[in-house]
C-alpha cells in the first residue's frame, strides 16, 4: 500500500517529480550490507542516533535498544526492510501507471469523479498485473531474506526475527549441523519452486492471455 501511495503521487506533474523518484529509489540499489550496518549503528542503544533523537524530545527508548528488545525487534526489522526495498515497489508501479490509459481518468474526471475515486476504481484494478507480480516477488524475496536480518539482530532476540535464510546459517553453520542446515535449504528450495510455478501456472498465464499474438 505504501508503494501504490508514493507511486500514484510521483506520477503527478509536479516540481521535482524526477528527484523525488531518485530519492525513493537509491536505499534499494545500496548494497544489502551496507544499508545493515549503517541502520545497526543508528539504532545502537543511548548512543545511536535514533536514541539520541529520541532523547531530544523526551523520549526515552528501550533500555536494550529497537533490536534488542523482543517486543520492538521485529517492528524495527520490518521499518528498516520498508525502507530498503519500497524503492523497487514504486518503480515497478511507476511503470505500470505508464500503461493506464489516460483517456479512462480524464473520462471519469468529466463524469465528476474525484482524483481518489479515480485511482481507486480506475487505475489501481488496472494495475493488477503489477500488482501481483510484486505480491509474488514479495513472498520469494521474503524467503530468501538473510542479509539485512543478520547483520540488524542475527535472528534475535530470542528468535523474534528469525527468518527461513538465518535458521538454516544458524544450523548449518553456527551449530555445525550440516546435515540438518542443508534439509532447511531444501525444503526452502522446494516451497520457492512451488510458489513459482503456481505463480506461472496461475496469475502469469492469465495475465498474458491475449497479450501475446500467437501465429496460426
Amino acid at each position: 500500500p505504501l508503494g501504490i501511495a508514493i507511486a500514484l503521487l510521483l506520477n503527478q506533474k509536479i516540481r521535482g517529480r524526477g528527484l523525488l523518484r531518485t530519492v525513493v529509489f537509491v536505499p534499494y540499489v545500496l548494497a544489502e550490507v551496507i544499508a545493515g550496518v549503517v541502520w545497526f549503528q543508528l539504532l545502537q542503544p543511548k548512543y545511536g542516533v535514533i536514541d539520541s533523537l529520541l532523547a531530544a524530545v523526551g523520549i526515552q527508548g528501550p533500555a536494550q535498544g529497537f533490536l534488542g528488545t523482543p517486543e520492538y525487534a521485529l517492528w524495527t526489522v520490518m521499518v528498516v526492510l520498508t525502507w530498503k526495498y519500497v524503492g523497487l515497489a514504486i518503480i515497478l508501479f511507476l511503470a505500470g501507471l505508464q500503461g493506464v490509459p489516460q483517456e479512462l481518468e480524464e473520462a471519469a474526471q468529466i463524469d465528476g469523479a474525484s482524483w481518489w475515486r479515480t485511482q481507486w476504481h480506475i487505475t489501481i484494478p488496472l494495475l493488477g498485473p503489477t500488482l501481483r507480480t510484486w505480491a509474488f516477488l514479495s513472498m520469494v524475496g521474503s524467503l530468501q531474506l538473510f542479509d539485512m536480518v543478520w547483520i540488524l539482530t542475527g535472528g534475535g532476540p530470542l528468535n523474534s526475527t528469525t527468518t527461513m535464510a538465518t535458521y538454516m546459517v544458524d544450523y548449518g553453520n553456527q551449530r555445525s549441523q550440516v546435515g540438518y542446515g542443508s534439509a532447511v535449504a531444501v525444503i526452502l528450495f522446494v516451497i520457492s519452486l512451488i510458489i513459482a510455478l503456481a505463480y506461472q501456472r496461475f496469475v502469469l498465464r492469465r495475465d498474458l492471455s491475449g497479450a501475446i499474438t500467437r501465429g496460426n
